[in-house]
């Protein structure tokens, strides 16, 4: 077995290990094809690979047969029309066809449905170009009474080219109505720049707006490559499987790997590649365009150069095909011929490639105060993402936040929160590790494969790091690896979970297998990309899933996604929910009385202005959702928009500083801040946003009723 696949298998115990192994096997023997001919062959390589790597590896594979073409086919067009504004009824009759064929074209390697797809969508992709421009040249009459549907899930597909016609001028003239409607406020409210202007140049300007954002956007989709739309069509095969497994591009497994590790091999540049032009966003401190110094933001890049080599030319280019050109190995050069932001002037810069730390997603900690506590102080550690380096090792999400713990022990805070909010999951064996700071030992997780009896990834270390109390906050978008972590100190009574309604939902685990390997030969047609694919599901040491289901806090809070459809239970073709027995687990380390705890919390929500005003925009928000249609003339859209901003405006200050809060950085982080500008610059940031997030406050009450609790017994 060579090294990367070691490193796909890397969590895994030895009993799961066999069973991928030989699952692996199966599938690099059936898919040795010969020497690929031709760009055709290499496509019908692509998904036959994917789909027999698919059958062998995923944890409950989906029959291929009528039933999953007629899934596929409804999934492939909503992606490719969503908002019904290309395809006609007509279109769909010269496609419906295909709708039981796709699991026939699949085995056979054939991309019938999707090339006619794309012959319909081009054609329709030039017709409705000349549609907007059209409806531009003139002025639309506002006065006449019409609306628009902009919801297209609540639409049919046009019958013919002129109800298609008809929709597109309904469509512009509502995106041209929203901007003239903004100016003639603007107007209103004395803005300078619209002062003096007459009704005719405002419309006139409006129209311009919305020709230019019309034009742009269809620059954009006018370079997406045969390659883009087949990666789209694959994604939707393998979406029928689980949401979670998908196919991966080279490059996009490349940014994957770097958003996990927080450090790529490049140049130390974001980019923002638009229908014209790629413009540097940011220089990333301390990265190579830092150091060389002469690389700027708002820089313009015209072409690239590896080394002396010619330069390429990149307009035209899409973003991921810009950064797979100035990515490289480390110690070779880029010259990036770039037009200044300053003065206009054109440039060569050369830059040395080397490595670029991101830490905007490292485990961060701070110290927090509350003047109603004055004899009390609390630690906080943001953990946005569970990364890990699996090139080498050298950077742990666990590793990281072991030694945030340590530098709050030493600050003597009275508890410790750790916020997980917003966070999507990633590395299983830094969950295991990192709930093990918290408890004696004994199981974590179960975690069962296809066909196996469950394994238990146990806490092996009898050690407790931190034993005092502990708070994990959690919202809807905390998923699956943040999820096992609050299941476990929830199951073992270490931890109080506050958030809102209940998390994500996502119980089930991913692993990336590279289709080269899969492949003997084929260097011609290689690199063919990956495939991730959900081979595990993991459970509760309760013995639960949190698929679906998530994990729902021990105190709830009021939060923006209350009455929202959100979450796994709402994706297309989720795995079901399911139980198995639990694991014995003990702890020594006890909460209070949640029931306590929880009593005193609902008495300050209910008192508190500031959830009673998210809950009610949370409300406000749902119903706005739901309300899909706009009046298409001035008077009625004016009037709408009006009574929109006059809710809005009830929550616009819905965040303010608290004043009680007193946040602060480490005093060994201040320390190393004074060097590093822009770090210093985040962190104010950061601590300025905490300042005013009432969850926060809610959440240092709760910590504060822990200490007073558990010194009482």
């Amino acid at each position: 077995m060579n090294s990367n696949t070691k490193k796909i298998l890397y969590y895994m115990t030895r009993g799961i290990l066999i069973v991928v192994a030989v699952a692996l096997s199966a599938w690099f023997l059936n898919s040795s094809f010969r020497t690929a001919s031709s760009e055709n062959e290499k496509e019908s390589i692509l998904i036959q690979t994917i789909s027999s790597g698919l059958n062998e590896l995923h944890y409950r594979p989906v029959k291929i047969d009528d039933d999953f073409s007629k899934k596929l086919y409804k999934s492939y067009l909503d992606r490719l029309d969503s908002r019904k504004i290309f395809f006609t009824k007509k279109d769909m009759d010269q496609l419906k066809p295909f709708e039981t064929q796709l699991d026939d074209e699949a085995k056979g390697g054939t991309f019938e449905m999707f090339n006619k797809s794309m012959e319909l969508w081009d054609a329709s992709f030039k017709k409705t170009q000349n549609y907007y421009k059209e409806f531009l040249a003139h002025p639309y009459d506002y006065t006449k009474k019409e609306s628009i549907e902009t919801d297209g899930d609540k639409l049919d597909f046009a019958k013919n080219d002129n109800e298609l016609k008809e929709y597109w001028r309904k469509l512009i003239k509502f995106e041209t109505l929203d901007r003239l409607a903004d100016k003639l406020e603007k107007q209103e409210k004395k803005d300078s720049a619209f002062i003096g202007k007459t009704y005719t140049q405002l419309d006139s300007a409006a129209r311009a707006e919305t020709l230019k954002a019309y034009d742009d956007w269809y620059k954009r989709m006018g370079k997406l490559k045969r390659s883009d739309r087949l990666s789209d069509y694959l994604n939707c095969y393998t979406g029928i499987f689980d949401p979670h497994t998908n196919y991966f591009e080279p490059i996009e497994k490349q940014s994957f790997d770097i958003d996990m590790a927080g450090r790529l091999i490049g140049i130390g540049a974001r980019l923002q590649t638009d229908a014209e032009k790629t413009t540097i966003s940011e220089i990333i401190p301390g990265g190579p365009a830092d150091k060389q110094g002469e690389l700027k933001d708002g820089d313009i890049i015209l072409k690239v150069a590896q080394g002396d080599a010619e330069p390429l030319e990149i307009s035209g280019m899409t973003g991921n095909e810009v950064v797979s050109k100035i990515r490289g190995k480390k110690g070779t050069e880029v010259r990036l011929t770039v037009k200044k932001k300053l003065d206009g002037s054109v440039k060569v810069i050369p830059i040395v490639r080397d490595e670029v730390i991101i830490d905007d997603g490292f485990a961060k900690s701070f110290i927090i105060k509350d003047d109603r506590y004055p004899d009390q102080k609390f630690g906080l550690i943001r953990l946005p993402k569970f990364y890990a380096d699996f090139e080498d090792g050298r950077r742990s999400c666990a590793d990281d936040v072991a030694t945030e713990v340590e530098k709050l022990k030493k600050e003597n805070v009275n508890g410790i929160i750790l916020d997980i909010r917003n966070n999507g999951g990633g590395s299983l064996r830094d969950v295991v590790k990192m709930s093990g700071l918290f408890i004696e030992q004994g199981p974590i997780v179960q975690v069962k494969s296809k066909d196996r009896r469950p394994e238990v990834l146990q806490d092996v270390d009898s050690r407790v790091q931190y034993n005092g109390p502990l708070a994990v906050m959690v919202n809807t978008a905390s998923a699956s690896a943040s999820e096992i972590l609050a299941a476990a100190l929830q199951d073992y009574g270490r931890a109080v979970i506050v958030g809102g309604k209940s998390t994500y939902g996502k119980g089930t685990v991913q692993r990336f297998f590279s289709l080269d390997q899969a492949l003997s030969g084929y260097n011609d047609i290689k690199p063919l990309g990956d495939v991730k694919v959900t081979i595990q599901k993991f459970y509760r040491v309760n013995g639960g899933s949190t698929q679906l289901k998530g994990v729902v806090p021990d105190i709830i809070l009021p939060d923006i996604y209350a009455y929202s459809k959100s979450g796994e239970k709402e994706m297309d073709f989720a795995m079901e929910w399911s139980e198995i027995p639990p694991v014995n687990h003990t702890q020594s380390v006890f909460l209070p009385d949640i029931a306590k705890l929880k009593t005193a919390s609902e008495n300050r929500v209910k008192n508190s202005e500031t959830f009673k005003k998210i809950d009610n925009n949370a409300k406000r928000i749902q119903d706005r959702k739901e309300d899909t249609q706009y009046p298409l003339t001035l008077k009625e859209f004016r009037e709408r928009d009006a009574k929109l901003l006059e809710e809005s405006e009830k929550y616009k200050n819905l965040y303010t500083e608290i004043p009680t809060l007193k946040i602060d950085n480490l005093p060994t982080e201040q320390i190393a801040d004074k060097d590093d500008t822009a770090k210093a610059l985040r962190t104010k940031d950061q601590i300025k946003n905490l300042k005013k997030d009432p969850y926060l406050e809610e959440t240092l009450a709760i910590m504060k009723d822990m200490t007073v609790f558990i010194a009482k017994k």
